[in-house]
């Protein structure tokens, strides 16, 4: 036995099941290892491979764990940016890297002596929670305490590089060599009492509040909870992470507030009088850029693991309180009681809810092609409430979907927004459809972001994966067509095919790799192909015709100072602005002007 059968041996111990790959020669002893006791799923780029890899792991329908092998030099270069993603999200992403011999490694200021040799511990340590270089057999229980570290507290990906003699080392039984802790101490905290009790005194004295969730608090235990929030009657909210916590249908739900957001769910939030964000960093995207006018009339209370969140500076919060958010909401629950007050205010939240359209008339709408908004809302009248949806992580086609997607109860929603890089969809939703094979997985991305990642369709026909791709057909980027023509007057460049872009024909790519293709019109929820292969159980990929021009509102709109600085509208600002007569029926006390 070699010391990476016996390591691939630890992992099957610590209930890893799956592992996604692209094999190289400086980790050939990992793989041969892992081929014998894993479930090897093999990817054309190794970023794949640690996108589907976190995915499948976020998915949480299934006992089994997946983690990365790559080789050497490219293979961990080519991964950083699965890396970082999974870091800016704190989920687990266990990889392990090949590396040349101990012998071969570059010292004395060299920058390469082995074969594809390059400072894989260095590059990762920015974007990891813990990495080790491994060049002798290490012992299992420094092995199981590197391992676990990803998964506890604030969580985080992990990196063991293994020089490629140590993989082919004989087994020491457990006995190897003893490391130091390789990531930081940072301060963890327990429930604090006296914050408790304040947050449940200040809970009490509220007339409007709303409990934001955020992805720190899992789908399980909000499932668990979900009766005594419900007896609490809470108005509740989502970040972009716990979309699925919470069914949209639900009557305490109240949507999700971004600068991005559904421009309901920001005017509730900021009319609140006491936000209680639960398991979410606050970060700039979830506040405004304008942070300083978030929540502007109520207090803020912010509960998350890591100290440094609460200590950053924005926004303003009025009771820090470092714990883990599952606890704390578990405690609150059993100690608050409902106010009648807040009957009226869920019936105010609702009617604004109601009356304040997902799909707004001034996006318009483009003869010959669909309106985004329209086929979202569509899309989630045919979704089931065991579909696995992957928004993908950028642009058009993901805000959109933030913004319109009805989830339903049930529903597996996984996106990857704090690094917000295109391409991540396809391999996204490769990780979470093999997570479990049985549920349909759908997903929608931008053409550009697609094209990122589109070799992959290979491993989807390979898998023969139940995947319905849903591309947001507009022959550029969205995202950036709208900045370029909003601040720099249309000098599109690289934005589009007419800039310089350049994209397939999506019809034949698919058929290039034996998958199903349809091109969708307005009627397409009636049109019987769209029905037999939505409701098929192999992957066919949809094209949605989404015109150049179209517009992605409403939006937090920015504006260039004298200076060159950006000044950004608080959340309740949204562009184009509601008119006042709307917002006097509303009842809205917010300025909006």
């Amino acid at each position: 036995m070699t010391h990476a059968d016996e390591m691939v041996g630890w992992l099957c111990d610590l209930g890893y099941t799956h592992c996604f790959f692209v094999s190289g020669g400086n980790s050939m002893h990992l793989l041969n290892a892992a081929r014998q006791k894993m479930v090897c799923i093999p990817v054309v780029h190794e970023v794949s491979a640690g996108i589907a890899a976190e995915y499948f792991n976020e998915s949480n329908l299934t006992n089994g764990k997946a983690f990365v092998l790559v080789t050497a030099g490219p293979g961990l270069t080519n991964l950083v940016t699965a890396l970082a993603g999974a870091y800016l999200e704190s989920r687990e992403l266990l990889v392990l890297g090949g590396q040349v011999k101990s012998s071969d490694l570059a010292d004395k200021g060299l920058r390469q002596r082995g074969i594809q040799e390059v400072d894989g511990v260095a590059i990762a340590k920015a974007v990891a929670k813990s990495v080790r270089r491994i060049e002798r057999p290490i012992a299992k229980s420094d092995f199981f305490q590197l391992v676990h570290s990803g998964s506890t507290d604030r969580k985080g990906p992990v990196f063991l590089e293994v020089c490629l003699d140590a993989q082919g080392a004989p087994s020491r039984n457990g006995e190897g060599d003893h490391v130091a802790e390789s990531h930081a101490d940072v301060n963890y905290g327990k429930i604090d009492e006296k914050s408790l009790e304040k947050l449940t005194d200040l809970l009490a004295k509220s007339d409007r509040p709303v409990i934001l969730i955020g992805g720190g608090v899992s789908r399980n235990q909000f499932d668990s909870l979900l009766p005594e929030v419900e007896r609490l009657g809470v108005p509740v909210m989502t970040t972009w992470n716990a979309t699925d916590r919470l069914g949209a249908s639900h009557r305490l739900y109240f949507g999700r507030p971004n600068t991005w957001g559904q421009r309901s769910s920001n005017l509730i939030l900021q009319n609140a009088d006491l936000v209680i964000a639960l398991g979410t960093r606050l970060g700039i995207q979830q506040t405004g850029f304008n942070w300083a006018e978030f929540v502007p009339n109520g207090e803020v209370v912010q509960v998350d693991i890591d100290r440094t969140e609460l200590e950053k500076g924005h926004p303003k919060v009025s009771l820090p309180i470092c714990a883990d958010a599952n606890d704390l909401l578990r405690q609150l629950l059993k100690r608050a009681s409902s106010r009648p007050s807040w009957t009226t205010w869920v019936n105010f939240a609702r009617n604004v809810r109601d009356q304040i359209p997902l799909s707004e008339k001034v996006n318009g709408h483009f003869t010959g092609f669909l309106n985004p908004y329209d086929f979202v809302l569509q899309l989630s009248d045919l979704c089931s409430s065991d579909d696995t949806v992957v928004p993908c992580s950028s642009g058009g086609g993901f805000t959109v979907m933030m913004q319109a997607f009805n989830q339903k109860q049930g529903q597996v929603i996984i996106t990857n927004k704090g690094l917000a890089s295109m391409g991540y969809g396809l391999a996204g939703a490769i990780g979470a459809g093999l997570a479990d094979k049985s549920r349909r997985t759908i997903l929608v991305e931008g053409d550009g972001g697609f094209a990122q990642n589109l070799q992959e369709l290979a491993t989807v026909s390979v898998q023969k994966l139940n995947l319905k791709i849903f591309i947001f057909a507009n022959n550029g980027y969205a995202s950036i067509r709208m900045t370029q023509k909003n601040y720099f007057g249309g000098a599109y460049l690289g934005c589009d095919v007419e800039s310089g872009l350049g994209f397939p024909d999506w019809l034949q790519l698919a058929k290039a790799f034996g998958i199903k293709s349809l091109t969708l019109s307005e009627d397409f929820a009636a049109n019987e192909h769209f029905i037999e292969e939505w409701n098929s159980d192999e992957a066919c990929l949809f094209v949605v015709p989404i015109h150049p021009e179209q517009t992605y509102f409403p939006k937090i709109s920015s504006q260039l100072t004298p200076t060159g600085g950006m000044e950004s509208a608080p959340l309740h600002k949204m562009s184009p602005p509601l008119p006042d007569e709307v917002l006097a029926e509303l009842g809205l006390d917010l300025n909006q002007k």
